[in-house]
């Protein structure tokens, strides 16, 4: 599942579009969330996560219907919608009235240049990943621009996650920025990046050789 980024205030689920079809090739099912933002809703970030958790929720309580297995759900995401994607796997900021028999965390993580706030400099986000980091965090494979502002924090989170024994691992696109992955060369080669790592945790089977 795909949460689209715009800093918690506009975007679009057409964004990640091109992965979800190749996934699709690949025999996944793959599915483009939607949720509230600030410039159409009038919403702020908390609201986000709400619908994030709900959208993962409602794909493990429906897997049956949809074919897919509720043990092998992946939460994707970019910028804000990385945010969206690991937090899903935090407690806290479910929404109301919604089955908390029914986990919203997802199984694995791709995450592209996500948002990721640090308690100490922003005490006033509610869910601050890596203080949730443990072990048991689902697997993460996160994808930053050398030259993006954003992967300073990344790298701290990654610290955490081998000190504490999770696995996380980054991929570095050498002189490029925020939002790199949405264009060539590095669109293409993201995806092959993601292909590879669900291929590692047994979500795909590895491609034929030609």
């Amino acid at each position: 599942m795909f949460f689209f980024g715009g800093g918690f205030q506009f975007g679009s689920n057409e964004q990640f579009k091109p992965q979800a079809t190749y996934l699709a090739s690949r025999g996944m099912v793959a599915a483009r969330a939607d949720y509230r933002v600030k410039s159409r809703h009038g919403v702020e970030p908390d609201a986000c996560v709400e619908d994030a958790k709900s959208a993962v929720r409602w794909m493990r309580q429906n897997a049956a219907k949809l074919g897919i297995d509720p043990n092998r759900i992946v939460a994707a995401g970019s910028s804000s919608g990385g945010y969206l994607a690991v937090a899903t796997a935090c407690p806290g900021l479910d929404a109301e009235g919604e089955d908390a028999r029914i986990s919203s965390k997802p199984n694995a993580l791709v995450l592209y240049n996500p948002y990721l706030p640090s308690a100490a400099e922003e005490p006033h986000w509610k869910i601050v990943p890596r203080s949730h980091l443990t072990k048991d965090t689902p697997p993460a494979l996160i994808m930053f621009g050398t030259k993006d502002e954003l992967l300073k924090r990344a790298e701290v989170y990654v610290a955490k996650s081998k000190a504490v024994g999770h696995r996380a691992e980054m991929f570095l696109a050498e002189g490029v920025g925020h939002g790199f992955f949405n264009r060539p060369p590095w669109s293409e080669k993201t995806t092959q990046r993601m292909d590879e790592f669900l291929v590692s945790i047994g979500y795909l089977q590895r491609k034929a050789d030609r």
